[in-house]
């Protein structure tokens, strides 16, 4: 367990990194997201030596961020509302995560895994949502989370030339609408 001080540091060093990587990229300067965390370029270098290492951790990060949430909106929220707001939070997350799927298929080896990581906790998380939302009759069964997850990603990617993120939400939102049509609505109790 890292000293106290020590975990700040990389909470710090990991939040922003995730807020310059949404605003410049995945190449935003080590500079930069060392000050924006309020610690040295040193202590950047020490928790994550390379930037593969700190792109990883971040990706990480969000993989836990976004499972955390889908049980803490099942708990929260009716099951059609907690799948749209996940799937709304998700579409942020591949929105503002500018080149990093290039990174991640780069074949660097501190991405080895990443995918592994993602599809066993985002993906029993996700479907999770989508069979309570099933039950509940609000959307129709048999959607696979992954493919799910892959489709959100391919319409949260701007249009090529542009740096727009604003189509995501109204692509999603149309997404949405073909979960529900055929949904099949519970009986009245």
């Amino acid at each position: 367990m890292p000293r106290a001080d020590a975990q700040r540091n990389l909470d710090a060093l990991l939040r922003a990194a995730k807020e310059e990587f949404a605003a410049n990229g995945v190449d935003a300067p080590v500079r930069a997201i060392a000050a924006r965390a309020g610690v040295g370029t040193a202590t950047l270098y020490r928790h994550f030596p390379l930037r593969s290492d700190l792109i990883a951790a971040v990706f990480r990060r969000e993989i836990d961020d976004v499972t955390e949430l889908a049980g803490r909106l099942a708990r929260t929220h009716s099951p059609g509302d907690a799948l749209e707001l996940w799937v709304r939070r998700y579409t942020e997350f591949v929105a503002t995560k500018h080149g990093l799927g290039s990174a991640l298929h780069s074949g660097d080896p501190a991405y080895s895994g990443l995918r592994e990581y993602f599809e066993g906790n985002a993906g029993p998380a996700l479907q999770r949502l989508l069979d309570d939302a099933a039950d509940a009759g609000v959307i129709r069964r048999g959607i696979d989370p992954i493919e799910l997850i892959g489709a959100i990603a391919n319409l949260s990617a701007p249009p090529p030339g542009s740096e727009h993120s604003e189509r995501a939400g109204r692509m999603v939102g149309l997404l949405l609408d073909g979960l529900r049509y055929g949904a099949a609505p519970t009986a009245a109790r």
